[in-house]
């Protein structure tokens, strides 16, 4: 199970953030069809064609899979968000804070985007995991 998850993110193409976007309804809906996504996507929503195309990409690309009812597909995700998430955070601090997730924290903190008491929260994650 764990090389084949590695094997799909290590062969991923980078999403665009339109797709990122399709990616956030897919999961929040589940299974559906385009009209499905559309109706959980923010204002302003694309044209249909456009989600549509997004979508077909996002299973070319292989985040997506289909399967067809009569003249429609219906797409679920292939790749769940927890695992996309851990991807895109590990690209993010490695690329951006040298790998380091102190330095990721010490940046909001000096940003003052971190209160003291979200730190402590963070701690009490850190120190009691299993809660």
């Amino acid at each position: 199970m764990f090389s084949y998850i590695y094997d799909i993110f290590v062969n991923m193409e980078k999403l665009t953030l339109q797709e990122e976007e399709a990616m956030l309804a897919v999961w929040q809906v589940g299974k559906g069809f385009i009209k499905d996504f559309m109706d959980v996507l923010p204002e302003p929503k694309p044209p249909y064609t456009t989600l549509a195309s997004t979508i077909k990409n996002l299973e070319r690309k292989g985040y997506l899979v289909s399967e067809r009812f009569a003249n429609a597909n219906r797409y679920s995700a292939k790749v769940k968000e927890i695992e996309y998430k851990k991807r895109f955070m590990n690209g993010f601090v490695n690329n951006y804070f040298q790998s380091s997730y102190k330095e990721l924290v010490a940046f909001f903190a000096k940003d003052k985007k971190i209160s003291a008491e979200e730190l402590k929260e963070i701690i009490n994650l850190i120190e009691h995991p299993e809660k």
